[in-house]
């Protein structure tokens, strides 16, 4: 009869993948970081210090990193201000306030950042390289958004593709590179209930593209307008503290 031995090493979890999210300090990141969390991946985070106005992001991100323990952090310096282009980017340039859904949503705003997620996307996809990854999660939203052409889902389709042709791993198919948007068709309410569900301190995030000098979120700029109106649809109260009423 055949003796049954112990094997302590079967018992032990599965090592999580390894996965490259893109988080900027905002609720979108921070909702798809505890997603890739929860779907057993192990997050290595990026953040992009791109010389933008609303520096606020930054602590931000490392608040939110720090509350879902990733494996590491990067925050990596680009500053777009030498081709600015963008409000975000360049100080002669006001950042839109007070504008209406059917504003946000007639054409390409002056907030938009040039190439902004082709570049993050990149520099993510490089990352995931080194790591051995073959997962990158991004909280682009082609629902709640501001007309940003860079978060429709035929520019992730495209950079799907990109990844497999311009890099070694893809080249010699040692495996099939995934663009996780796992908010991609959901609205802003649902990305804050989604995010609620998982735990996420939403206090630590940072969404304005204006802050006033006390570090107060404007209230007008379209990104505060977003992030209200989604925290009213979906019944919960915004943690954040504005400079303006609603």
């Amino acid at each position: 009869m055949s003796k049954l031995v112990h094997n302590p090493a079967a018992e032990l979890p599965a090592p999580r993948k390894p996965a490259v999210v893109l988080v900027s300090g905002g609720l979108d990141s921070a909702t798809v970081l505890a997603m890739a969390r929860q779907q057993g991946f192990s997050p290595y985070a990026l953040t992009i210090d791109y010389g933008q106005r609303h520096r606020l992001e930054l602590d931000a991100a490392r608040r939110v990193c720090a509350a879902e323990a990733v494996a590491r952090h990067v925050v990596l310096a680009l500053d777009l201000r030498a081709f600015g282009g963008s409000a975000l980017t360049a100080g002669e340039l006001d950042v839109p306030k007070d504008r209406s859904p059917q504003q946000m949503e007639a054409g390409i705003p002056i907030t938009y950042v040039p190439a902004r997620n082709t570049i993050f996307l990149a520099l993510a996809l490089g990352w995931a390289e080194v790591l051995g990854a073959f997962d990158l999660f991004v909280g682009v939203n082609a629902v709640d958004y501001s007309g940003y052409p860079d978060c429709r889902p035929e520019f992730i389709d495209g950079f799907r593709h990109l990844a497999r042709l311009a890099t070694r791993a893809g080249v010699e198919g040692r495996g099939e590179w995934n663009i996780h948007t796992p908010l991609i068709h959901l609205s802003k309410a649902d990305i804050i209930r989604q995010g609620t569900a998982l735990g996420v301190d939403f206090s630590l995030t940072h969404s304005c593209y204006d802050p006033d000098e006390f570090q107060r979120s404007c209230g007008r700029c379209d990104s505060c307008r977003l992030r209200r109106r989604g925290f009213a649809e979906a019944g919960l109260t915004d943690p954040l503290e504005y400079a303006t009423d609603p």
